[in-house]
Formats: structure tokens, sequence, C-alpha cells
């Protein structure tokens, strides 16, 4: 261990200061240990990486037939699937949603592809609840048991938990941080406990640097979980990424994601990283196998940039790198990104005005409330609630939001939770029927 800090406090409201030992939700860097479980099922011989999914779980299906007679295990660990980015995440985001493993299972079939199989990388959540669910049918065990006691407590992981309700000791955590019209402030944490095998585990820099350790091998590091060819075939190359046209710093020529890592070479080494979000929360694991380094950067707030700078700063230093600025890289890339998103919301919300102006003073809001039921995410209702119009989804009743004229048919959502940053809209269509045959 080189360095293990906190820094910054872990709450704007109790201003109590951040350690190595504070936890934090480390989202999608759990999908990491769902695939090591998975590995460890495939150690034991009770799995292989490319069985078919419905010999562990008979009633999985995806919207094409064929689709779901060829879907592996592999499948759900590489974000390949024909499923569109974050098909299904309305089952898990916000929290407060009554989904269950067993409705994940069941609602993939009704998601249309937007590409077809095995052809083009779309980051997917939906499918590690379902590998979450074959680690549990193969071995007997919750995917949240199997994860804590075959792995977090081999590596004296002792302070993390597969999520937040699991904590043994809750009193060095952080909250949750988020922009709420323009302002850094405390947010509700998600205590969704669905999305477990996704983005589930809680833990600090101390504990991270056991698991990174183990993975990393060499002296003094503890023993480790997989057997070499298991480890090997998790950092192989599943589905290859794009890489931009400029290589400098760090001459990267191809891009890929593994078995719950994405994978690059930079300077002649092979990277393995994932990110981590989920509400107030966002975190990053970069491991350099051959150099064995690794950087673990946890946060309190939603600023990618922020930890792209910490860790790319650091790798710098080991690769080096000299002569980058990555503060100020990255201070300008979230400038420049946050422009363009205010230009377009910006817009949106200008023509909401203009709507408002021309609409009259006692809308007809009558063609539009009512009960509307979609096959995976159920009903949603649209109803008046004094003169205004309102959206509410009954399986998850946090996604909730005013609806104002936009243009048309269609209208702008504003949610009521409004750290989601995720306005959207909302279209009506009419549907006329032909009139039945008259009797005879």
């Amino acid at each position: 261990m080189v360095l293990a800090k906190g820094y910054g406090v872990r709450s704007l409201a109790t201003q109590a200061p951040m350690d190595a030992n504070t936890l934090v939700g480390i989202a999608s860097n759990t999908k990491a240990f769902t695939t090591a479980a998975l590995g460890l099922l495939v150690d034991e011989g009770k799995l292989r990486w490319d069985d078919k999914v419905t010999d562990y779980i008979p009633e999985f299906r995806m919207y094409d037939p064929y689709v779901t007679a060829e879907f592996t295990v592999r499948d759900l660990l590489t974000h390949r699937s024909g499923l569109g980015l974050g098909a299904g995440d309305l089952m898990q985001f916000p929290d407060s949603a009554d989904f269950t493993p067993k409705d994940v299972i069941h609602n993939l079939r009704y998601f249309k592809p937007v590409s077809s199989f095995r052809s083009k990388f779309d980051y997917d959540n939906s499918l590690y609840i379902v590998a979450g669910e074959v680690v549990a049918r193969v071995s007997g065990q919750s995917w949240d048991d199997f994860v804590t006691t075959r792995l977090l407590r081999p590596l004296g992981m002792s302070s993390s938990a597969t999520n937040f309700g699991r904590l043994p000791d809750a009193t060095d955590v952080i909250d949750a941080h988020a922009p709420v019209d323009g302002k850094i402030q405390v947010v509700r944490r998600d205590m969704n406990t669905l999305l477990g095998p996704a983005g589930g585990i809680y833990s600090s820099v101390s504990d991270l640097s056991k698991w990174a350790l183990m993975l990393l091998g060499g002296p003094g590091a503890p023993a480790p979980l997989l057997k070499p060819a298991t480890q090997r075939e998790v950092w192989t190359p599943q589905t290859i990424l794009p890489v931009g046209p400029t290589l400098p710093p760090y001459n990267t020529h191809f891009a890929a994601y593994g078995l719950g890592w994405f994978l690059r070479d930079v300077r002649g080494y092979k990277e393995v990283s994932h990110t981590g979000g989920e509400i107030g929360m966002v975190t990053k694991v970069l491991l350099l196998p051959e150099l064995r380094l690794g950087i673990i950067v946890l946060t309190n707030q939603e600023s990618g940039a922020a930890f792209t700078a910490v860790s790319s700063t650091i790798e710098d230093h080991y690769l080096g790198v000299t002569g980058l600025d990555r503060v100020q890289e990255m201070l300008d890339r979230m400038k420049q990104g946050d422009a363009e998103n205010s230009k377009i919301t910006a817009t949106a919300w200008q023509q909401v005005a203009l709507a408002q102006k021309a609409a009259p003073k006692k809308p007809d809001y009558a063609p539009f409330v009512g009960r509307y039921h979609d096959a995976w995410l159920g009903d949603v209702l649209v109803y008046r609630q004094g003169p205004q119009l309102w959206l509410r989804a009954v399986r998850a009743p946090r996604l909730v939001g005013q609806l104002l004229p936009y243009r048309g048919s269609t209208y702008a959502v504003r949610w009521k939770a409004r750290s989601m940053n995720a306005d959207a809209f909302a279209a009506f269509h009419s549907t006329s029927r032909a009139a039945p045959p008259a009797s005879k």
C-alpha cells in the first residue's frame, strides 16, 4: 500500500471528515465481484462461461427466441445482448420500485432489440441481475450471501457489505450529494437492493485495496481466489469498443469489455478498470497488473471528471507522462459538456414557457387523464392535481413528475425528485379503432 487516505468531508450536513475507512457505494464496480463469484463456480466445475442461461433459469426469455436459445452466461456479462443502453433501468432507478429479480427475468422478453445479437456494445444492468440469479441457483445461496462468504470475508473486507442495509457498522459512511438546481447538497440515498449484482456493494478504500491486491498478486498479496486461467478469462476482451483517433499520451490502440471490466492498452501495458455511479456517488477502480499498480477513487458526489482527474494524474506518474494538468483538462471538458447540456435543456424549457403562455387558462386535460399500461414497467397514471397534470408510475412511486405543455400532444415531464437530473418528454398518441361490424 502506497497511500490510503480520505480528503474532504463525508457529508455537507455533518462536516464529518472522510478517511480511508469511510464507506461508499461502489455501484457498478460491483460487477467485477459478480463475475468473480461466477468464476469461483467455474473453478468448482459447477458452471461454464458458455453454458446456456436457460440451463439454470428455464424461464429466461429474450424478445427473439433465437437469442433466448443461444444466450450464455458469458453474454450476461459483456453488454452485447442487442438491448439498448440501460434497457430496464427504470425497474431499478429511482429506488422504491417493487420489482424483484423474478420480474426482471420475466420482463426482458418485452424489450425489442436495437441491434443484432453480439454485434454492438450497449451498457446494461438488468442482465447482471440475471447473472446474480445464476449464482444463487447454482450455489444454493443468495447472491448477497455467496459474495459475502466467498469473496468479502476471505479477503478480510470486514467493513464492506453487498448493500447499505447489510453494513455491520454504518457510522463511518458517506451521505449522497448531487447538484439540485445548481447547488450541491445532500440527497436521498438509493436504498435499492434489486441492483445488488449490478451495483450494490458498499466498501472503503482500505477494504477495496485488499480486493485489488489479491487481483494484482505478487509478494505480500492475499492468496488468489480464482484459478489463473479463470482470472485471465475475466480480463480477456469479449466485446470490442471503439477507440478515438488520437493516440497520445497513452498510445492506446485497442479497447474492449471483458467480464465485468473495461480493458485497453496504455503505453504497452494492459489497463483493467471500471467505474461506478449511483445517486450521489461515483467511483473508479483502475489496475495495471504488469506494474502491480492499483488506483481506487471513491467519491460522494456525481462528477466523473473529478475521479478521472485524480486517477489519471496518478497513472500519468507511473507511466512517465508529464506536462499534463488533468484537473484543468477535466474541468474544461466538464464545462463544455455542461454548456452543451444546458443549451439543450434551456431550449426545451423555453418552448415549455411559450406553450404555457399560449395555453388556455383552463386547459382540457380530459383526453390525457387515465391509466396507461406498459408490459414491463406496469401501470402509469396521468391525473389532475389541482390545476396541474401529473404522471406517476404505480410500481415506482418516486417516478412522479408534473406534465407541462411542450408542443402539440407532447408534454415535458419535470420530475418531483430534482436530484434525478433526468427530465423527459411524454408523447401522447391517440389510436382510432374501426367500429365493429353491424350485427345481422
